[in-house]
């Protein structure tokens, strides 16, 4: 008897796993106290704790941005994406890359806050980063060993207030924005730290505070390290927050600081501080568009 086509073998056809978390949670972070505000997003892969995610008074324009790989003003959305803030921790799969574990936020954010986007793409004012006629004036940084999965953290932040310098900004311990920016903020001024920074991550941080794209065209392929003192062009986002907000935290008002010299507004400080300068430009953006965007994470 011969056998016709519906005898022939049957395979079992792959499946394509959705990249999840083991365990996440996702909660409304209290409102601080004491003072003090942590702001932190650690862990996954490519990090010291490669198998955790603990980020910390987190707003859903920061996680986003790391999602999927843009910058906060490529974001476009309700007012919750800044106002509203989370805690955010979960276990991921070993073995996870961090491709997988970015499409990992991206689904948790989708999942928990009923998420729905597009893309598109529009022509913005920008700003290009160049070389000022001064030349530059921030210091090489030192070439250190690239941190592994599993290696030594950058040290952490002291317990109690931190000492402060003349110019009243906490001393910050050397290496606490190892290979990156710290941002401290002060009542009418911040810092930016640069450890180890590339013109990349300045842009970055640069477009942040201009709520706009910056463009590197300096140039320069090194990685410095600077100190960065400005008046917020975003004075908003002061108000109702602690002083000596930065990276990892830090204390409430400091006793008896001493009197400073105003600081000068961002442009003036790029070009007096670091030797650079901010032209105004424009820009092709993809934007990121959210459409839908629930305002309470489905529960745990």
């Amino acid at each position: 008897m011969g056998c016709s086509s519906v005898c022939a073998p049957r395979y079992a056809q792959a499946v394509e796993v959705r990249p999840e978390f083991e365990v996440a949670s996702v909660k409304p972070a209290p409102p601080p106290g004491d003072n003090r505000i942590r702001v932190m997003m650690g862990g996954g892969p490519g990090t010291p704790d490669p198998g955790r995610v603990n980020f910390e008074f987190v707003n859903l324009r920061m996680v986003l941005a790391r999602a999927y790989g843009v910058k906060s003003y490529q974001i476009s959305g309700p007012g919750m994406l800044d106002s509203e803030r989370f805690n955010i921790t979960a276990k991921v799969p070993v073995g996870t890359s961090k491709e997988q574990f970015l499409v990992m936020l991206q689904n948790l954010v989708a999942d928990r806050f009923k998420m729905t986007l597009h893309r598109e793409k529009k022509e913005l004012p920008a700003y290009a980063l160049v070389v000022g006629k001064s030349g530059v004036k921030m210091k090489v940084a030192a070439e250190e060993e690239p941190v592994k999965d599993g290696g030594a953290p950058a040290p952490a932040m002291p317990p109690g207030r931190m000492p402060m310098g003349k110019d009243g900004f906490p001393d910050m311990p050397r290496g606490m924005g190892r290979g990156g920016m710290s941002v401290m903020m002060m009542p009418g001024r911040m810092r930016m730290m640069g450890d180890g920074t590339t013109m990349a991550g300045l842009c970055e941080t640069l477009a942040q505070q201009l709520d706009r794209a910056v463009v590197d065209t300096t140039e320069l392929t090194g990685k410095y390290d600077f100190a960065l003192t400005f008046e917020p062009e975003q004075n908003r986002m002061m108000r109702g927050m602690p002083a000596g907000m930065g990276r990892g935290g830090s204390d409430g008002p400091p006793q008896n600081a001493p009197e400073v010299e105003a600081a000068p507004n961002l442009f003036t400080a790029v070009q007096e501080q670091l030797g650079l300068k901010l032209e105004p430009r424009k820009s092709l953006v993809e934007l990121l568009v959210i459409d839908h965007l629930e305002k309470t994470p489905v529960e745990n």
